[in-house]
C-alpha cells in the first residue's frame, strides 16, 4: 500500500536519543550512477508510474548511514524502514504467542528526509508517493484484543529489537544529522535559496519562500478532486525539483566536503561501521524475514 505523504516536511524517524537533535525533513535530490534506481528522465513527460524497489546496497555502507545527497537518502530510508519492519514482526509474533492482537497502526513505510532533498524522485513522483514495502502479515487475532499488558510488552519487545539493530549506527548517524543542520546558515546556500520564489513564479506558484510553497502545496492537494490529485502532486513535485536544483548545486558539494571531514574526525567508529553493519543487517534478514529494500524511481 502506498501511504500518502503530506508535502510538509515529515520528521525523520531515529532513536529517541537522537530524535531531539534532528529537525523536520523533506525529500529529493538528483540521482546518479551508483545510486538506488539510477537517474530518471527529467522531461516530466513520462506517464505516472509507481516507484520501484531495489535491493542493491551501496559499495560503502557509509553512504547509507551518513547520506550527503538526496539520492543517497533512498538507502537511508530503506535502513529506517527495515528497522520498522523488524519491530513490527517481533511485536506481531510476540502477540500471536499470547493470543493478543496489536492495535491498528500505520504499516512500515519509507520516510523521506529533509536537508537532502531527492529532486529526481520528486520530479517523477511528487510528494505523496513512494515505493511499496511488502505488507506485513495479518495477525491471526483481531486488532486490539487480548491482555493490554501483554500487548504493551510485545510492543516493547519490537521496539527493543529495532533499537538493537539501530545501535550499530544510530549514535554516529545522529551526530551526522546535527552536522547537516549547520548548513542552513551557509551564506552561499542562503543566496541560492533566495532565488526560489522567482523560479516558482515561473511555474505559476506565487509564494514568498520555501515554507510558503509547502503551505500552498498542502492547500492544492487537499482541495483537488481525488482523480486530479496525482496530477497536481506531480506538477508540484516537478516545479519544486526544478527550482531547487540551483540550491542543491550549492549545498550538495558542501555536504560532501562536510562528510569527508566527519569521516576523518570519527575514523574509529566509521571503520567499525564498515566492518560490522552489513553482516548485522544480513543476520537480521535471516532471523526476522524481511528483505532490506530501498525506493527507486
Amino acid at each position: 500500500m502506498i501511504r500518502p505523504v503530506s508535502p510538509r516536511r515529515p520528521a525523520f524517524r531515529v532513536t529517541a536519543a537522537t530524535a531531539a537533535a534532528i529537525t523536520a525533513l523533506l525529500a529529493g535530490c538528483s540521482a546518479g550512477a551508483g545510486t538506488p534506481g539510477g537517474t530518471p528522465s527529467r522531461t516530466g513527460a513520462e506517464p505516472p508510474s509507481a516507484a520501484r524497489l531495489t535491493h542493491v546496497l551501496p559499495g560503502d555502507p557509509v553512504r547509507m548511514v551518513l547520506p550527503a545527497t538526496g539520492a543517497e537518502t533512498r538507502w537511508t530510508q530503506g535502513l529506517d524502514a527495515f528497522g520498522q519492519q523488524v519491530a513490527h514482526i517481533v511485536s506481531a509474533d510476540c502477540a500471536s504467542e499470547r493470543g493478543a492482537g496489536l492495535p491498528d497502526g500505520p504499516p512500515p513505510a519509507f520516510i523521506r528526509l529533509s536537508e537532502l532533498p531527492d529532486l529526481d524522485f520528486l520530479a517523477r513522483h511528487g510528494f505523496s508517493r513512494s515505493a511499496d514495502l511488502p505488507a506485513p502479515e495479518a495477525s491471526p487475532t483481531a486488532p486490539g484484543t487480548g491482555d493490554p499488558a501483554a500487548v504493551r510488552h510485545c510492543q516493547d519487545e519490537g521496539r527493543a529489537a529495532a533499537e538493537r539493530l539501530r545501535g550499530a549506527y544510530a549514535p554516529l548517524q545522529g551526530r551526522w544529522f546535527r552536522e547537516l543542520a549547520s548548513l542552513r546558515g551557509d551564506p552561499a546556500a542562503a543566496r541560492a535559496l533566495r532565488g526560489l520564489p522567482g523560479c516558482l513564479a515561473g511555474h505559476g506558484i506565487e509564494v514568498g519562500d520555501e515554507d510558503g510553497f509547502f503551505a500552498l502545496a498542502d492547500t492544492r492537494l487537499n482541495s483537488a478532486a481525488p482523480a486530479e490529485r496525482p496530477r497536481v502532486d506531480r506538477e508540484l513535485g516537478r516545479a519544486y525539483a526544478s527550482c531547487m536544483r540551483p540550491v542543491e548545486a550549492v549545498r550538495e558539494p558542501a555536504r560532501l566536503r562536510m562528510r569527508e571531514d566527519f569521516l576523518a574526525e570519527h575514523a574509529d567508529e566509521v571503520r567499525e561501521l564498515r566492518r560490522t553493519l552489513v553482516p548485522a543487517l544480513r543476520r537480521a534478514e535471516e532471523r526476522y524475514g524481511p528483505r532490506l529494500s530501498f525506493p527507486a524511481p
